[in-house]
Parts: C-alpha cells; sequence; structure tokens
C-alpha cells in the first residue's frame, strides 16, 4: 500500500511568523491528510496546525496556539496565545478563544462565541474506564455564548445562545438561552437581559430581549 501524500493549502495574503508548524502528523489514523486554510491568515510564531482540518480566512493565532487533526472551523476565528483546540471539534464562525484555554475532542462552539482566559473544556464521562472512549463529548455552545475566566465546562452540557456564564464557574448542567449564570456547581441567577452593570447602572444586554 502506497502512503497517503499530505496537502497544505493556504490561502492568499498570508503572515506566518516565526517557527510555525503547519501540516503536522497525527498519530491517530485520519481519513483526510489534507489542511487547508483560507485567505488572510495571521499565524504567530510557536503555533502548530495538524493536517485533517479545515480552516476558513481570516483566522489568527497567538502564540505557541495549537490546532489539532479533523477540525471544521469557520471564517475569523481566534486562538490566542497557549490555547488548544483538540481533534474532532466543530467550530462556526467569528469565536474567539483567549490565552491558556483547553478544547476537548469532540466539543461544538457555534458562531459569534467567546471565550475567556483560562477556560478548560471536559469531554470525558468516566475517565479511566476501558470504553471511556465510547462516551467523549464535548459541550455543545450554543451561538453568542460568553465564557468567563477560569470556567469548567463538563462533558456533554450546552450553554444557551447568548447566555453568560459567570468567572470561575463549573457548569455541570445545561444552562438555557439568554441567561446569566454562575457558581460552583452553575445556576442560573436571572436573565442575561436583567443584568445591571455595576458601572454605568445600565442594562447592557438590553438589546437581547427582542430575541430573548
Amino acid at each position: 500500500m502506497k502512503p497517503r501524500k499530505n496537502k497544505i493549502s493556504v490561502g492568499k495574503k498570508k503572515r506566518l511568523g516565526k517557527n510555525v508548524q503547519l501540516g503536522v502528523f497525527s498519530g491517530r489514523k485520519i481519513k483526510s491528510m489534507t489542511l487547508s486554510i483560507g485567505d488572510s491568515p495571521n499565524i504567530r510564531s510557536g503555533s502548530v496546525i495538524y493536517l485533517g482540518s479545515r480552516i476558513g480566512k481570516n483566522l489568527e493565532t497567538g502564540h505557541n496556539a495549537v490546532i489539532r487533526e479533523e477540525n471544521s472551523i469557520g471564517d475569523g476565528f481566534s486562538l490566542w496565545t497557549n490555547s488548544i483546540v483538540d481533534y474532532g471539534c466543530k467550530i462556526g464562525d467569528n469565536v474567539k478563544i483567549h490565552c491558556n484555554c483547553y478544547v476537548a475532542q469532540f466539543t461544538t462552539i457555534e458562531d459569534d462565541v467567546f471565550m475567556a482566559p483560562g477556560v478548560t473544556v471536559a469531554n470525558d464521562l468516566h475517565p479511566g474506564s476501558p470504553d471511556f472512549r465510547d462516551c467523549m463529548k464535548g459541550p455543545t455552545i450554543k451561538k453568542g455564548a460568553q465564557i468567563g475566566c477560569n470556567v469548567t465546562l463538563l462533558p456533554g452540557v450546552t450553554i444557551g445562545e447568548h447566555s453568560l456564564i459567570g468567572a470561575g464557574s463549573v457548569v455541570t448542567k445545561d444552562i438555557p438561552a439568554y441567561s446569566l449564570a454562575y457558581g460552583n456547581p452553575a445556576r442560573v441567577a436571572k436573565k442575561i437581559t436583567d443584568m445591571k452593570c455595576s458601572i454605568k447602572k445600565n442594562f447592557p444586554y438590553e438589546h437581547l430581549k427582542k430575541h430573548g
């Protein structure tokens, strides 16, 4: 059997920093050996992107960011310094993941999601079990959700559209759309449209009332 050929395709107007590695081989057997990145990527020094992923235009990384294999990623994706997207994830358009975040395998992130520094995503319901891989599933983070600093999202939970998860929370159950939730375990405190700013004394998410 002939070895499969790898293919790296990067669009126009690319900016690549020093020691960037594109098309790294996975230790897993994967279906596609192609890495496709759209136009105008800005990939900063030390970043590593594996074969087998498809990434849209306007990709931007910080330093030492890692994107593993078999990921489907939309346009306008930002992955900042020392953050990792593990394999088999689905990520929409205009998603921003800040520094020191970990996104576990088989996570779904919809459009316009933001993750603050230090977010950790889990996907293993029963680690150490002989059949742990059979049940691996990351969270589903719906459109426009905002995840605060140092939040932990446990396997399989759903974060509803335009919800806000407060810093340091541990999310063990689904969070409804348009909710403000925080704590360990995270509980819904109020609708996000009822959240009042302590500085301006206004309602910063009032524009979502027509939807939520």
